[in-house]
């Protein structure tokens, strides 16, 4: 057998064998990683299969090229074929470029993790839920009346998000109540207070300091004089992001009850009409 020909065999066989070796590396190196990433979002192990597979793809493909472009026999047909396959991958890329967009979206998810299976998170779009599930393309937020938004990763990517579980799950939570200019601003901020401070769930965050200092459970400041009222806010701890919630409508409805039995008046909006008679000639 001719030498040359025997020196392209054996560049053929090298190079698929470290194209081989190479690829059976990456992949168990992969699928190490990805099996603790699939561990800590909770996701189906299934939907990265096609990373691994793709890496192969690439080594091999990147084989083949050097095996063309070595053998001079093989470099003319190696350029017609590479040159329509160059042509067809430009317009499958163009074609999937927000595929690509949302799985490298996704990627940069599970590497940085600015939140994870279970936390609550509101976007900015305003979607709020607890995400639960993760994959290269889309997150799956279930919202509070039980519907799933589905949320591309390259669109949640571009947004600001609120995660209300990242690091600690407590909420200072705002209540707001307005009142009357004509009523009893002292007595509607103890009645506030009182509630807030009966409520089962609201959390004491008080420092040993402020507790000799007989500083208050709940704050309540008055934020704003209104058009036509005087906004009151009360500072309240809870739990976590549904405490919070709850808390919230049970003290709207105890506050209101108190406030009326106290002749303590909740304004509404309402505008006066004078009318103007044209003096007699």
């Amino acid at each position: 057998m001719d030498k040359e020909l025997l020196g392209y065999l054996f560049l053929v066989i090298i190079t698929l064998a470290a194209a081989f070796i190479l690829s059976t590396v990456t992949q168990r190196i992969m699928r190490y990683y990805i099996k603790r990433s699939v561990l800590r979002i909770k996701a189906n192990p299934t939907q990265f299969s096609f990373i691994k597979n793709s890496v192969s793809f690439v080594i091999y493909a990147v084989a083949i090229v050097i095996i063309f472009i070595k053998i001079p026999a093989l470099n003319s047909i190696g350029k017609a074929i590479f040159a329509g396959a160059g042509i067809l991958a430009a317009i499958i890329g163009f074609a999937a470029q927000k595929t690509f967009s949302n799985v490298i979206s996704g990627i940069f998810i599970l590497l940085f993790k600015p939140f994870s299976v279970g936390d609550t998170v509101e976007t900015g779009t305003g979607h709020r839920g607890i995400v639960e599930e993760i994959t290269l393309s889309h997150i799956v937020l279930r919202d509070y009346e039980n519907r799933r938004i589905v949320v591309p990763n390259s669109v949640i990517s571009d947004e600001t998000i609120v995660n209300s579980s990242i690091y600690d799950e407590r909420i200072k939570k705002h209540i707001e109540f307005g009142i009357s200019y004509d009523s009893d601003i002292d007595l509607a901020i103890k009645i506030i207070r009182e509630e807030a401070e009966r409520h089962p769930l609201t959390l004491d965050r008080r420092t040993q300091e402020e507790i000799d200092s007989d500083c208050p459970v709940v704050k309540v400041r008055l934020i704003e004089l209104g058009d036509y009222d005087i906004k009151l806010r009360a500072y309240v701890w809870a739990s976590n992001n549904d405490d919070a919630f709850e808390i919230k409508c049970s003290l709207l409805k105890s506050v209101k009850r108190r406030f009326d039995e106290s002749g303590i008046e909740i304004p509404y909006p309402y505008q006066n009409v004078i009318v103007r008679k044209d003096a007699p000639s």
